[in-house]
């Protein structure tokens, strides 16, 4: 009431962006909706038959995407829970999907929990989703039309829909590296994406937002690349140089099957002076 000048009883009908600028909106992630699309579908099978509709905003709180079931489409068309719809605490004050993105954390809005009353008749529950950058980008919403849907229904809901938010958040991820090795870093926390993009010279060039705090590679924007091992604590035996050159001629001599005169021709060395950095590197003993 105090920030945004919101009344609570107001019935005005629910605000929308104009086409063109939903379609701005959308071309600016179209990658990422492409990603998720397969998850929404996945979830809407699985709460569609409930009375439930999935929907997927961008970080303002506009719906970008939203799966909804035939015979409830009038229902959720009329409480703005449609593509367009602006669901920002601004706009709606206490909502899913506004509250979800102001406060940066998963959340249910159950009924009368809504801060207009005209939302009171629905439940909402909302996980955020982190861009490979790990600002957050989006929110992902179910919204229950259903009268007689308990609290107990609706954390198990939550758990499902956290779930998808971070398989989404994992594959939009893996698709802003498509050249780099994903590792998953274990991790206590199993509520976040775990995910670092490693080059071929094993340097670390992202992280999701889980590991980028787990990691202390700074909250958002571009990391600063780091080894991997420099990461995952391997620093025990040879170092800098020697260990990338050990790397190297281990690499050669598996891709040989052994034969160290193959190996050295990969290498573009003599055989001698293979031998010579193989013995250098205590590797002789490795060689049938």
């Amino acid at each position: 009431m105090l920030k945004h000048g919101l009344d609570p009883a107001e019935r005005r009908a629910p605000g929308r962006v104009e086409a063109d600028d939903l379609a701005t909106r959308r071309a600016g992630m179209e990658q990422f909706l492409q990603v998720a699309a397969p998850k929404l579908d996945q979830l809407f099978g699985l709460l569609g038959q409930s009375g439930c509709a999935v929907l997927l905003t961008d970080a303002q709180g506009v719906v970008l995407d939203q799966r909804c079931g035939e015979g409830d489409a009038d229902i959720f068309q009329s409480w703005g829970l449609w593509e367009g719809a602006d669901w920002s605490e601004e706009a709606e004050g206490t909502n899913g999907i506004g509250t979800c993105i102001a406060e940066d954390r998963r959340v249910i809005i159950h009924r009368d929990e809504h801060f207009l009353a005209r939302n009171t008749a629905m439940s909402c529950m909302d996980a955020p989703i982190y861009g490979a950058e790990g600002q957050i980008m989006a929110a992902l919403d179910v919204s229950s039309a259903r009268s007689d849907q308990t609290e107990g229904f609706n954390r198990l809901i939550a758990a499902t829909v956290a779930q998808t938010a971070r398989q989404i958040e994992a594959d939009n991820f893996r698709a802003a590296f498509p050249k780099a090795r994903i590792v998953f870093a274990d991790h206590d926390d199993s509520e976040v994406a775990m995910l670092l993009a490693v080059d071929h010279d094993d340097i670390v060039i992202g992280a999701t937002r889980g590991a980028r705090k787990a990691f202390g590679l700074g909250a958002t924007g571009p990391i600063t690349a780091v080894p991997a091992s420099d990461i995952f604590g391997c620093e025990d035996g040879p170092r800098g140089f020697e260990r990338a050159e050990r790397a190297a001629v281990i690499r050669a001599l598996a891709r040989a099957g052994g034969n160290v005169s193959a190996a050295a021709r990969a290498l573009g060395i003599g055989r001698a002076t293979l031998y010579r950095r193989m013995k250098r590197l205590g590797l002789g003993e490795n060689i049938a």
